[in-house]
């Protein structure tokens, strides 16, 4: 359980790279002081904005890294529970209740966690069901043993309807195979005052885990919606929650120098101004792969809006977030991005010690192409070819950051957690929207309905039924 003194927690605060963001340093493409200390007004209003507004409306996850005490000790104590009783741990969920859980587990448990032998993992074997292809639920189905698994069913609205789906499926395998004892298998993440997820949890005595109403799925994962599939992994959630408080009170200035998420905001938003509307996450870290894609859904959700807070019409903004792994993505995206159009922002994500070391042993085949590898480590290599993508940018002047983890651990993963959500909140501020709705989805949810069949949508179905067909492009 992290508790460290004041050195360490200083020792283990994430470091911001802007160098190749400026024209001092990559020339005419980069920025010039000028250009950053003229946002210094809009970047104040923009901090003063989620000032005002913490803890109020869907602000409330401002409030999740120091208002949890009870539901920690709660979700410690479930989890052991399950670990106790339970082969397996499901998550039925999508979007932020599915992202974020499998983000942490793939970050701080073994990379091959479900091929472990029970000994090593300490830990059920660890699914993520985030979608309703039906091959997907049938193959897991396949290789878990229901009457030894515990499902976490997490929808805030209760009502998402992929996610309802899921249930409905796992609902009638368990109540197959345990009768009245099916209940003893779910547990229920969701809304504490409505939702069909609420009404058949408070109907069949599931255990219920409540996420607060002003705390949005994309900002739910220090809430329950992670904490507690993380406690059952074993991880120690309480490192989490520290990890977010310490850096929201180092950053809790109006600085961009002493503020790195409102510098990072600022500084994308300078970028989508100048036409720089890709914004590009690259860990160099195998277990932060998958922060990339729950990422990914933070600032396109958050961000992709026509319209300003107040209602009114606006030019559509928000940057296109794009998932890329170093090295990997070496080898098939960073072409484009040093010799294709000037239209990205990469930020690399980077760990300045990996818990784990590997040799290049020398093997003294005497191949002259190889040979300089032989006596290095892997360590070395990534950091190297980390390195190698940032001067390729550099060297054609493209604009590029670095976030640097000094280790991975749940306190570093607190702080680039709530770094994200400042970030995001204070580019939203930035682009005067509402940071927190999503018509565009919404608009899909209700389409969906009708089609579906669901009372109550029968005019969205009428629609759909008209829309124009005279002319259709169908190729077979």
């Amino acid at each position: 359980m992290i508790q460290r003194n004041k050195e360490w927690r200083n020792s283990m605060r994430l470091k911001l790279d802007i160098n190749n963001m400026m024209e001092k340093i990559i020339g005419k493409n980069g920025f010039t002081d000028t250009e950053l200390v003229n946002m210094k007004m809009q970047a104040t209003e923009a901090f003063q904005f989620v000032e005002d507004n913490r803890g109020k409306g869907m602000m409330e996850w401002t409030n999740l890294p120091n208002n949890q005490d009870a539901v920690v000790k709660d979700i410690l104590s479930t989890a052991k529970e399950v670990r106790k009783k339970f082969k397996y741990f499901v998550i039925l969920g999508i979007g932020g209740s599915a992202l974020g859980p499998y983000a942490l587990f793939k970050a701080l448990c073994h990379l091959h966690h479900n091929e472990l032998p029970a000994s090593k993992r300490k830990a059920p074997k660890f699914y993520v069901e985030d979608n309703i292809d039906p091959e997907r639920m049938n193959a897991l189905l396949d290789i878990i043993e229901p009457e030894k698994t515990c499902f976490n069913i997490i929808t805030k609205s209760g009502t998402t309807s992929e996610t309802m789906a899921q249930f409905l499926i796992i609902y009638d395998v368990l109540s197959k195979l345990l009768g009245d004892k099916a209940s003893e298998n779910i547990i229920a993440t969701t809304d504490s005052s409505k939702g069909a997820l609420l009404k058949l949890a408070q109907k069949y005595q599931y255990k219920t885990f409540y996420i607060d109403s002003g705390v949005g799925g994309r900002f739910s994962l220090l809430s329950p919606v992670g904490l507690f599939p993380a406690a059952v992994l074993g991880l120690d959630i309480k490192g989490f929650l520290q990890g977010a408080e310490y850096l929201d009170n180092t950053y809790r200035k109006p600085h961009l120098y002493k503020n790195p998420a409102l510098l990072a905001a600022t500084l994308q938003y300078m970028a989508e101004k100048k036409g720089k509307n890709i914004n590009v996450l690259m860990p160099y870290a195998d277990g932060l792969k998958y922060f990339s894609d729950w990422y990914a859904q933070l600032w396109a959700e958050s961000l992709g809006k026509n319209k300003k807070l107040d209602g009114s019409s606006c030019s559509p903004v928000g940057q296109t977030p794009v998932k890329a792994l170093g090295v990997t993505d070496q080898h098939s995206q960073v072409q484009l991005y040093v010799d294709g159009p000037n239209d990205k922002v990469i930020t690399f994500l980077t760990v300045q010690d990996f818990r784990s070391f590997c040799l290049i042993p020398r093997c003294n085949l005497n191949i002259a192409e190889i040979n300089f590898l032989e006596g290095q480590s892997l360590n070395e290599l990534i950091q190297a070819e980390q390195h190698a993508t940032e001067y390729a940018l550099f060297k054609v002047g493209r604009q590029n950051m670095t976030i640097t983890l000094p280790q991975v651990n749940e306190f570093t993963l607190g702080e680039l957690i709530y770094f994200f959500e400042l970030q995001t909140a204070y580019m939203g501020a930035l682009l005067e929207i509402d940071t927190y709705n999503q018509p565009g989805v919404e608009e899909g949810k209700v389409a969906t309905f009708a089609l579906m069949g669901k009372f109550g949508y029968e005019d969205k179905r009428h629609e759909l039924a008209n829309i124009k067909k005279d002319i259709r492009y169908v190729v077979e």
